[in-house]
């Protein structure tokens, strides 16, 4: 028995192969002939603000690809892209690969799953204080060396001193407001009594300066405070 397929002519497609090219150093396949700058950086997971550059042959200059360009990936030679500035540093010893100068503490957390009651600290050599990260500092990852991010469990209880009394605190801020109070106590509303605030021994950048009314400090162990009162009238 004969069987007729389209006037007698049976057509055969074998699948076509995938595409392989390189970001990075890492192989990827595709079988689209074309993708943008956007969707390589998205699949290697590169921020879209950052350039990416497709490898030319020397003596030619090597071609930036922007994200709305479309690279055609079925070229002979096999394409490889690249990011010609990135910093690597490290979380709690995972190292991580940033494609920009400047991280934000909030950004750091983020990156290694730091929950909300751990702080951040940059590992300071041994024999010197780590250095406290906030949530809105900002860090240079330029310069010398690989920084090493650190996480610690937030402190439950602190020891301060106020007017030279060692005082129990448990809250990892303390307000202007709340320092007068632990000085003179809680009846100190007097409107012809003016109180100033300073105190050593925070954290860095600013282990020391001056409380203003309505400000607050994150309270280190062992953190010093001055009240002074004054009457205005």
């Amino acid at each position: 028995m004969n069987t007729n397929i389209h006037e007698g002519k049976l057509h055969s497609h074998k699948p076509k192969e995938p595409l392989r090219f390189v970001i990075e150093g890492k192989e990827y396949e595709t079988f689209d002939q074309y993708k943008t700058g956007k969707e390589l950086k998205k699949l290697a997971g590169i921020p879209l603000d950052t350039e990416l550059f497709l490898s030319i042959s020397k003596p030619y200059k090597d071609e930036l690809i922007e994200n709305d360009k479309q690279v055609n990936l079925a070229r002979p030679e096999k394409e490889y892209f690249f990011v010609k500035k990135k910093l690597e540093f490290y979380i709690n010893g995972v190292k991580f690969t940033w494609y920009k100068q400047f991280i934000r503490g909030i950004q750091i957390r983020e990156l290694g799953n730091i929950p909300a009651d751990h702080d951040i600290f940059l590992d300071i050599k041994e024999g010197w204080e780590d250095d406290y990260i906030t949530d809105d500092e900002v860090v240079d990852l330029a310069r010398d060396g690989k920084e090493r991010f650190i996480s610690k469990p937030n402190p439950t209880e602190f020891i301060i001193y106020v007017n030279s009394r060692e005082k129990a605190w448990k809250h990892p801020e303390i307000s202007f407001e709340q320092v007068v109070e632990l000085a003179f106590g809680p009846n100190n509303n007097n409107p012809n009594i003016g109180y100033t605030v300073t105190y050593i021994k925070g954290y860095e950048p600013k282990p020391e300066g001056t409380m203003v009314k309505g400000s607050i400090v994150r309270v280190k162990n062992k953190m010093i405070f001055d009240a002074t009162a004054t009457d205005k009238s």
